[in-house]
């Protein structure tokens, strides 16, 4: 019997630590939205206290089924007033940990879902 691994044909993440994601073999080091579908764009926060309402905004006029949100190192929420624009279009959001939502994205995204994912990349730490 022969092995072969499952293939998955939408973007997927192939990586993560602190400080950045792979898509494929390119390094990412800033917060990023991407698509199943290939969406691939910068995205502006580069903490979560740097969120605002107008990010949701932004999120809310993507074409997706699912919406994750990785909140950096810890699984955060943000004020529900700023989720309006999302609820609005019946677009719900899932928050957690940034590497969960890879894991996630990843996961619904070989599943053929239309998952949208927007990552909160902090640099790491100081030594």
């Amino acid at each position: 019997m022969k092995f072969q691994p499952d293939r998955i044909d939408a973007q997927s993440i192939s990586g993560y630590g602190p400080g950045w994601i792979a898509v494929g073999s390119e390094k990412i080091e800033s917060s990023v939205i991407l698509g199943a579908r290939g969406l691939r764009q910068p995205w502006g926060p580069r903490s979560f206290e740097e969120l605002t309402p107008a990010h949701f905004t932004e999120l809310a006029a993507l074409d997706a089924e699912v919406m994750l949100m990785g909140c950096g190192e810890r699984t955060r929420f943000v004020a529900p007033a700023w989720l309006a624009p999302l609820f609005a279009k019946r677009i719900g959001l899932e928050t957690m940990d940034s590497f969960a939502a890879c894991r996630t994205y990843n996961i619904l995204a070989g599943e053929g879902r239309n998952v949208v994912v927007a990552l909160i990349i902090a640099p790491p730490p100081s030594p």
